[in-house]
């Protein structure tokens, strides 16, 4: 039970930070997080909107995820006539992973699939955030769907790394 706690601990508080160290550390993006059940990790990237957002749906493919759901503020704008940065939110998930997920806990359902925010920033350059699946799906304290969260925190780091790095 102790080592168990130890190792959810380590995982809720201290991986999506070493997974930023690791990303930040491959590439020349600035990267910040929140920490805890409410971590947010933001990158800071060299591309433009457009860009990223290309580079972030490739990613999701090659990562054997899936763009479920894409909404978009700027190109709602845009359809009304009315420019705006540009700034999206990429739905990302895989089957195999809701249909554990409802498995372990129905009201999880809530949280999926795992939203990824692109958007550009005053200085042209846009920005990646996410919360890891495992600040996530905590709140349940559920073993099944902790051990799940823990697979895909590192399948969206390696997606938003992919996007981002150069």
């Amino acid at each position: 039970m102790i080592k168990t706690v130890k190792y959810a601990l380590f995982y809720i508080v201290l991986a999506p930070f070493c997974g930023l160290v690791i990303a930040s550390s491959l590439f020349s993006a600035t990267a910040e997080t929140t920490t805890g059940l409410n971590s947010v990790v933001t990158i800071v990237t060299p591309y433009d909107f457009r860009t990223l957002l290309g580079r972030l749906e490739s990613a999701v493919t090659k990562n054997d995820m899936a763009v479920v759901a894409k909404a978009s503020a700027s190109a709602g704008a845009e359809t009304r006539g009315v420019t705006i940065r540009g700034d999206a939110v990429i739905m990302i998930f895989r089957n195999d992973f809701a249909v554990r997920m409802l498995a372990a806990k129905a009201e999880a359902g809530l949280e999926a699939p795992i939203p990824v925010h692109v958007y550009e920033a005053a200085d042209g350059l846009a920005r990646i955030s996410y919360r890891p699946p495992s600040a996530v799906f905590h709140p349940y304290r559920i073993a099944a769907l902790d051990a799940m969260a823990h697979e895909l925190d590192p399948i969206f780091l390696r997606i938003v790394t992919q996007a981002a790095t150069k």
